[in-house]
Parts: structure tokens; C-alpha cells; sequence
């Protein structure tokens, strides 16, 4: 039987979030404001069969179909969020589950660095898959398990504030946040992100 590590709804994909989620996703690539579910399960390859059921159940595409190492990844979206929870549902009733079943979030790591330093920001613009930390500008870290819950807490931190999402990654063991801004743009947005990861 298959563990639910992460079973994530998003209303409404932010345009930073959705964008960074494009730059690196294989499947179809998703649109500003459309809805997302991200499901998370371990072993990895049942999300095959998750796929096979969440695709055909309704009018959605998918994004990300990942075997982990331990881990399986699907993302679908679609336009109509009845299709999307649809879908979302049918994968519930094939594992037996819930979705309160799924693995809450833990935030192992949460950070704020103000006015980062030019060799700090050369190094982690060295490893972003996003926008571009500046010298001075405040940054936020977080991390968090199950990896998955990484996009919710970027989707929520971006609905909040003002801000740059620099990377994301979830997937793997952990999921991480880098976000940078003004300082009181990311107090904001990291409030936000932790407040999503704990409701």
C-alpha cells in the first residue's frame, strides 16, 4: 500500500512560481491562475499507476511525472478546478485514502539573511534555477518535508508579497525556498509561506 507523503491543491498558480515549475518540467507547462495538485507517494513507481487514473478521470494535463529514488512525483493542472479536484479525487479513491492522510509538512529550516553580501549572491545565483538575488537584497530560506510542500510554500510566499522567487526544489528528501526581496517584502512572504506550511 502506498504512502501519501504530499497531496497539495493550489487554486491559482502564481506567475513566478508557475514559471520556475516551466523551466524545468517535462509535460505540458501550465498557465498564470490555472489550478495545480501536486501528489507525492512513496514507493516512487506507484505514481504510475496514479497517473494512469488521474489523467483519464478528467479534462487535465500533466505536468511532472517523476520517479524518485524513494519517491513519486505527479503535477496536473488544468484551467478548471472542478477537473483538477476531480481527478485529484479519483487518485484518493484508488490509493483508499484521504487527503488529511497525507504527510503533514515539518519546516526543518527557516532563515532570514538581510543585505546579503556580492560573493553570497555570485554563490547562490550560481546554483538558482530562477530570478536573481542582488547584493544588499534580504534573502529567505526554508526547507521542509516532504519535498513537495516546497511549491506551496513559494506559491503562498508570491500571493503575499512583492518579492523574486530565486529556487525552489521539490523533489527528493527535502524541499527547499530561496526568495529574495526588501526586507519587509520578504518578513511578509515568509510568513505567509510558513503560515500555508502549517495550516
Amino acid at each position: 500500500m502506498a504512502t501519501l507523503r504530499s497531496f497539495i491543491f493550489l487554486d491559482q498558480l502564481q506567475p513566478q512560481t508557475m514559471c520556475y515549475l516551466g523551466s524545468w518540467i517535462k509535460g505540458s507547462l501550465p498557465r498564470r491562475n490555472m489550478a495545480a495538485q501536486i501528489i507525492e507517494v512513496a514507493p516512487g513507481l506507484d505514481i504510475e499507476a496514479l497517473t494512469d487514473i488521474a489523467l483519464k478521470e478528467a479534462d487535465v494535463q500533466g505536468g511532472i511525472l517523476v520517479v524518485e529514488r524513494q519517491f513519486g512525483y505527479l503535477e496536473i493542472h488544468s484551467r478548471d478546478i472542478a477537473a483538477v479536484k476531480a481527478s485529484a479525487e479519483a487518485v484518493l479513491a484508488a490509493l483508499g485514502k484521504n487527503s488529511s492522510d497525507a504527510m503533514p509538512p515539518r519546516i526543518l529550516a527557516s532563515k532570514i539573511i538581510t543585505r546579503i553580501d556580492p560573493n553570497h549572491a555570485f554563490l547562490i545565483n550560481r546554483n538558482k534555477g530562477g530570478s536573481m538575488i542582488l547584493a544588499g537584497e534580504t534573502l529567505f530560506v526554508l526547507e521542509t518535508e516532504p519535498a513537495a510542500y516546497a511549491i506551496l510554500a513559494s506559491n503562498a510566499a508570491e500571493k503575499a508579497a512583492n518579492i523574486k522567487i530565486v529556487d525552489y526544489r521539490m523533489i527528493g528528501a527535502t524541499g527547499r525556498l530561496y526568495l529574495s526581496g526588501t526586507e519587509s517584502e520578504v518578513k511578509a512572504a515568509a510568513s505567509a509561506a510558513e503560515q500555508a506550511l502549517e495550516l
